[in-house]
C-alpha cells in the first residue's frame, strides 16, 4: 500500500502510531502539544477524538468485551497496543512528531502467561470478570477410568510455542473518502471481511465501502484478522477529508501483527504391550493474548484432530482459551492442526519407546483402514476419505528407512558424536474451515476472452494460474485468454477470502460450476440456432466448440454462439457450497545432532502428501515446499519470547530466528491422490499440509537422535541450548544412578 499509485491517494498524509511500552497500565495524562507543533504535522489523535463504534467480535461466539479498542482509552493491555495516532505530510515527519508525544502510563501487575491467567487473580480485562475467553470439550469417557485396561500409559506435558508469521510485506493500509464512500486499500487475505468490519464500525451499508487488496506480499493467517490500525487509517482519512497512508515497520509488525500457535498440552496415551492404542486424552491451554482474535478459536481445530490418523476407541479432548498481557494470537498456517499432530505423534513415539516397538510398525498397526471411510473418530470428527498406510509406507520406501536405522545403529555402536535421528509423522488435517462456500463469476465475450471474478483473494498461492487452467478445462478456451479479477469488493460482489486451505476446493469448484452453467446455456442457444434438440448438441471441451451429434463439421466456437444469439457477453455466477475435507500424508525427517553442542540439522526431509485430486502439481508442490520450510523453522528455531514481565524479547529478525534457505535441505516430495467426495474436483486443501506434517516429524527426529541417552522429550523449538541441556541433564541423572548414557 505504500507504493499504490492510485490518483485518489496522491499527496496522502502519513500516519504513525504511538504504542504502549508497558504490558499492563492505566493511561494517565496524554500531552500532544509538542508533537502538534512539529514540522509537517497535520493532527494528533487520541481515543477521546474517536466517534466510531467498537471493533466487532472476531467471531460471533466471543463476547464483545474481549474485542480491542481502536485506540486505548483507559488501559493498555500489551506492549505494542495503539494509544495515539500522529498524522503528518510525510512518514518521517509523523515518526519524528510521535517521539514528542508524552503518555503517562501507570503500570500494574500483568498476566504474563497462561499459568497466571488460569488463576484469575489478575485480570487482563477487568470488565470481563475473567481471563477465560472460551472453553470446549469433545469425545467421551472418564479420564479416571478410561486407562484401566491399558498395560502401558505414557504421559506428556508439552509447549507448542508462540511464533510470528513474518510475511515479506508488513501490514499496510491507505484510505480516502469520495462522496461519502470509503475506498480502502489494505494488505489482507479477506477484503470482503474487511468491508464488513469497516461498515459495522462506521455504521455504513456495505455498499458504501470499497476494499481493495492488491498484490499482497504474504499472509499466512494473521492477515485474515481485522486490525484496529486499519480502522484508524480510515477514520483519520474521514476526519481530515484527505487521503491517509500507513505502513508498519518490521519491529512494529513483530508486536502488532498477531502471533500464532501458543498452546500448552497435557497428553496421556494408553494401550497394550503388543501395541494396540486404546485410550487418549488431550488437554489444551491456549494463550490468546490480550484480546480475542482468531487464536482464541484455534483449540477448536486442535480438538477436531485429537486422535490424528489413529484408530483409538476412547478419546477425550478439552481446551480453554485465556487472555494474557501479550500480543493477540491469531490464525497461523495450519491453525490448530500442527499442534494436534505434534501432541499425538510425540505421544505415539514415546509409546513406541515404552513398548519396545518400532514407531513405524506401531503406527501401521493402529492406522484407520481405507475401507473404514467415511470414518467417525472417538471425538466425533468425520474423515471423508484416505489411505493412511499407503502414504506412510511410501515415505519409508523413498527415505530408505531400514538403511537409515542401520546407519543409526552403526553410529551409536561407535559412539559417534554426530547423532542420527529418524522422525516420522503420519498426519491428517482438516481444510475448508469456516463457511464451506465461495463465489465465482465467469463471463465470455464475443471475442472469446474470459473474465473470472473470484471471492478468493490470493497472496502468493498462484490462483490466477489455477483458475485459468480450470476455465480451459471446463469451457475449452485457452488459459492465456483468461483474466482473473480478485481482491476488489467493487469488482467481486461477495467473497469469503483465502484461508484454511479452502481455495481450490471451494473457489475452484465455483469456477467450474459457473463454467458448466455457461456450457449448458450455450448448448441450448446452439440447439435453437441449428434447429436441433438440445440433447443432440455435443460440447468438445478440448476445442471449445459445439456441434450436432454426428455432424462435427458444423461446429460453433464460443464467439459464434454469442454472435448467433446477438450477445456481447455471456455471464454465469455461482456460490458453490461444499464441505470440509481431510488431507493426509506422512513425513519422514532425518536429522543430525551434535552431542557436544546440541545443534540439530535436517539432512533429509521426505514428504508424501495426499490433497485429493491435484489440479496443478507445480503449485501444489510449491505449497508443500513452503509449508515444510516453515515447519522446520517452527521445530528448530522460531519462538516469540516474553520475559516474566510480559516484555517481548524477539522484536526484530535479528532476535527472532527465522530460517533462510541455507538452514534447509532439499525436499523430497511425492503425492498420492484420494478424491474428496464433497466437490466436483475431488480436491482437498494443500496450503497447510507441509507444515502440519513437518513440525512433528522434525521434533520426533531430534528426540529420536537423543533417545538412547535417556532423553524422552524436548519441547520445540529444538534450539542447540535446549537440546544440549536435555543431554546434559540425562547424563547427570545417569551418573547419579551409577549408569552410563550411551
Amino acid at each position: 500500500m505504500a507504493d499504490i499509485t492510485d490518483g485518489a491517494l496522491a499527496g496522502a498524509y502519513a500516519l504513525h502510531i504511538v504504542r504502549s511500552h508497558l504490558p499492563s497500565a492505566r493511561i494517565g495524562a496524554i500531552d500532544t502539544a509538542e508533537a502538534r507543533a512539529m514540522p509537517g504535522v497535520v493532527a494528533v489523535f487520541t481515543a477521546a477524538d474517536l466517534d466510531i463504534g467498537p471493533m466487532p467480535p472476531v467471531l460471533p461466539r466471543f463476547d464483545p468485551v474481549f474485542s480491542p479498542p481502536v485506540l486505548a482509552s483507559t488501559h493498555v493491555r500489551f506492549i505494542g497496543e495503539a494509544v495515539v495516532a500522529v498524522v503528518a505530510h510525510t512518514a518521517a515527519q509523523a515518526a519524528d512528531a510521535a517521539e514528542r508525544v508524552e503518555v503517562e502510563l501507570v503500570g500494574s501487575e500483568c498476566v504474563a502467561d497462561v499459568a497466571c491467567a488460569l488463576r484469575n487473580e489478575l485480570l487482563v480485562i477487568v470488565e470481563a470478570g475473567t481471563n477465560v475467553v472460551g472453553a470446549a470439550a469433545v469425545g467421551g469417557g472418564d479420564p479416571g477410568t478410561m486407562f484401566d485396561d491399558c498395560e502401558i500409559v505414557v504421559h506428556l506435558e508439552a509447549i507448542h510455542p508462540r511464533v510470528a508469521a513474518c510475511p515479506l510485506e508488513t501490514r499496510s493500509a491507505a484510505s480516502v473518502w469520495i462522496d461519502g464512500r470509503l475506498h480502502h486499500w489494505v494488505s489482507t487475505q479477506g477484503p470482503h471481511s474487511v468491508r464488513r468490519t469497516m461498515a459495522a464500525v462506521f455504521g455504513l451499508p456495505e455498499s458504501a465501502v470499497r476494499v481493495i487488496a492488491p498484490d499482497v506480499g504474504g499472509g499466512f493467517g494473521p492477515k485474515f484478522a481485522n486490525f484496529t490500525d486499519d480502522v484508524l487509517v480510515a477514520w483519520a482519512a474521514r476526519r481530515l477529508a484527505h487521503s491517509v497512508r500507513w505502513t508498519e515497520t518490521r519491529s512494529e509488525s513483530m508486536v502488532g501483527l498477531h502471533h500464532g500457535r501458543a498452546q500448552v498440552h497435557r497428553v496421556s496415551l494408553g494401550g497394550s504391550v503388543g501395541g494396540e492404542l486404546r485410550a487418549y486424552t488431550l488437554d489444551v491451554t491456549q494463550d490468546s493474548g490480550a484480546y480475542a482474535s482468531l487464536g482464541a478459536y484455534a483449540p477448536d481445530a486442535t480438538l477436531r484432530m485429537t486422535t490424528g490418523v489413529h484408530r483409538i476407541a476412547q478419546a477425550r479432548g478439552t481446551a480453554r482459551s485465556l487472555l494474557t498481557n501479550t500480543t493477540p494470537v491469531s490464525a497461523y498456517r495450519g491453525t490448530g492442526r500442527p499442534e494436534a499432530t505434534c501432541a499425538i505423534e510425540r505421544a505415539v513415539d514415546m509409546y513406541a519407546v515404552a513398548a519396545g516397538l518400532d514407531p513405524i510398525e506401531l503406527r501401521l498397526h493402529n492406522l484407520i483402514a481405507p475401507e473404514a471411510f467415511p470414518y467417525t473418530t472417538a471425538v466425533g470428527t468425520v474423515y471423508d476419505s484416505g489411505d493412511y498406510a499407503m502414504v506412510l509406507r511410501r515415505a519409508c520406501e523413498l527415505a530408505g528407512y531400514e538403511n537409515l536405522r542401520a546407519e543409526q545403529r552403526r553410529r551409536r555402536a561407535t559412539d559417534d558424536p554426530m547423532l542420527l535421528g529418524i522422525g516420522v509423522c503420519a498426519y491428517v488435517e482438516s481444510t475448508g474451515a469456516g463457511p464451506a462456500m465461495e463465489f465465482a463469476t465467469v463471463s465470455i465475450d464475443c471475442s472469446g476472452a474470459v473474465v473470472v471474478r473470484t471471492g478468493s483473494s490470493p497472496h502468493g498461492q498462484g490462483h490466477e494460474t489455477t483458475w485459468a487452467s480450470l476455465v480451459e478445462r471446463t469451457v475449452g478456451i485457452a488459459a492465456e485468454r483468461v483474466s482473473v479479477l480478485h481482491g476488489d469488493t467493487d469488482a467481486v460482489a461477495v467473497g469469503l477470502g483465502t484461508f484454511a486451505s479452502r481455495s481450490t476446493q471451494f473457489a475452484g469448484s465455483a469456477i467450474v460450476q459457473a463454467g458448466e452453467q455457461l456450457v449448458r446455456r450455450a448448448r441450448l442457444l446452439v440447439a435453437q440456432h441449428l434447429e436441433a434438440a438440445e440433447t443432440d448438441i455435443e460440447f468438445d471441451a478440448r476445442q471449445g466448440t459445439f456441434a450436432v451429434t454426428g455432424t462435427p463439421s458444423r461446429s460453433l466456437a464460443w464467439r459464434d454462439v454469442l454472435v448467433a444469439a446477438d450477445l456481447d457477453v455471456m455471464v454465469e455466477d455461482t456460490m458453490f457450497s461444499g464441505a470440509m475435507t481431510f488431507p493426509f500424508g506422512a513425513h519422514l525427517s532425518v536429522v543430525e545432532v551434535d552431542r557436544e553442542t546440541g545443534s540439530a540439522r535436517v539432512l533429509r526431509h521426505v514428504a508424501v502428501d495426499d490433497a485429493g485430486v491435484i489440479v496443478n502439481h507445480t503449485i501444489a508442490e510449491g505449497q508443500i515446499h513452503g509449508g515444510i520450510a516453515q515447519g522446520i523453522g517452527e521445530a528448530l528455531y522460531e519462538e516469540v519470547c516474553y520475559d516474566a514481565l510480559a516484555t517481548p524479547l524477539t522484536t526484530n529478525l535479528a532476535d527472532y530466528a527465522m530460517p533462510s534457505a541455507t538452514e534447509l535441505p532439499f525436499f523430497e516430495t511425492a503425492f498420492t491422490e484420494t478424491a474428496a467426495p464433497s466437490n466436483p474436483l475431488g480436491a482437498k486443501g494443500v496450503g497447510e499440509s507441509g507444515i502440519v506434517g513437518s513440525v512433528a516429524a522434525v521434533q520426533n527426529a531430534v528426540c529420536d537422535a537423543v533417545a538412547h541417552l535417556g532423553v524422552d522429550h524436548i519441547d520445540i523449538p529444538l534450539t542447540p541450548e535446549r537440546v544440549w541441556r536435555a543431554i546434559r541433564s540425562s547424563e547427570r541423572q545417569a551418573s547419579s544412578s551409577g549408569l552410563s548414557a550411551t
